[in-house]
């Protein structure tokens, strides 16, 4: 009797074992993933860099994972409203977030925010990064970066730049240049990048950091003049620009950039799936080529990688808001 017993609680306990680990398989790897469209949220309006980058990635990932992926434009609230979208989404891997620095990092130092983006978003992959560059209006006296910063310096607060607006990803690019080069610009901030491309090639305004992709097309019609990129290697559209590095502003570098976020919550397998996709997606010839006319760089990596870079960025970037008494409203 002793012995059945001893045999029944045996193989129930195998029992309880194979049925948790099979649980724990439907939970963290489930073998018909997608079985429905993907949501990707992208926080600004079609047209820009952001939904430029959604559109060359959904085609691929439609391709590879043989469901569809829908981009879902949601602009507004400066982008917060589709983060909050993804946040409060069922964390089952058909909704997901393509957040950007603005979104995620410069956002929480700008806005008391409902959510936290480290504790309800989980991290999937870096996608790509863009460049910064440096330009001036034709007026200005300085052909390189040397000549502006002296020129800065010669006549401090007498020199404006332009900027998307307080807070901005281009407003805190300009903030942190000052607080490497010791130098003392006014800023002019803009509702939006458009109003302040306006009048910089107007020469209302002088001075602006922009992605390179936004202010190419100024840099080579001759409206304005390109003085350096600000991440360490050059950029394939504008070759002939140095960097900040080698035009002699040493630590300087910085750049936008975008990634795949899911709720917290979504079963590892599934955001494993996604990662592995969204790198694979990234390696192919073509998508690469379209980055690159773009005037993107792409990255890749982890969801370990991509969850310490976001909070090494927030960590720097409360730095420098800190110091250009950026506080959240």
């Amino acid at each position: 009797m002793i012995a059945s017993l001893t045999t029944v609680r045996s193989a129930f306990a195998a029992l309880s074992l194979i049925a948790a680990a099979h649980a724990g398989a439907a939970q963290n790897a489930p073998n018909d993933y997608p079985t429905r469209p993907i949501r990707l949220l992208v926080p600004f309006p079609p047209g820009g860099g952001a939904d430029a980058l959604a559109r060359i990635m959904t085609p691929k990932l439609t391709e590879s994972m043989h469901q569809t992926w829908v981009v879902d434009n949601r602009g507004g609230a400066g982008g917060n409203l589709a983060t909050e979208v993804v946040v409060t989404a069922q964390p089952d891997g058909y909704s997901v977030l393509l957040g950007f620095s603005t979104t995620l990092v410069v956002n929480p130092l700008l806005y008391k925010l409902p959510f936290d983006v480290m504790r309800d978003l989980q991290p999937i992959t870096k996608l790509a990064s863009a460049q910064y560059i440096l330009v001036l209006h034709p007026s200005v006296p300085a052909a390189t970066l040397k000549d502006f910063i002296a020129l800065a310096k010669s006549a401090p607060n007498k020199l404006n730049y332009s900027s998307a607006g307080v807070g901005s990803p281009l407003h805190l690019a300009a903030e942190m240049f000052k607080l490497r080069a010791g130098v003392d610009l006014v800023h002019v901030p803009y509702k939006g990048s458009t109003a302040a491309h306006t009048d910089l090639i107007s020469g209302r305004v002088v001075v602006m950091f922009d992605t390179v992709a936004a202010i190419a097309g100024q840099i080579k019609s001759g409206n304005v003049r390109a003085i350096a990129v600000t991440t360490s290697k050059r950029s394939a559209v504008l070759p002939d620009v140095p960097t900040m590095s080698e035009a002699g502003l040493k630590g300087y570098e910085t750049s936008t950039w975008g990634g795949l976020l899911a709720p917290a919550g979504t079963p590892k397998g599934v955001v494993t799936q996604l990662n592995a996709e969204a790198n694979k997606a990234l390696a192919a010839a073509d998508v690469r080529e379209k980055l690159a006319a773009a005037g993107i760089e792409p990255a890749g990596g982890s969801p370990a990688q991509f969850a310490s870079f976001i909070q090494s960025e927030m960590q720097r970037w409360a730095q420098v808001a800190k110091a250009a008494g950026v506080e959240p409203e």
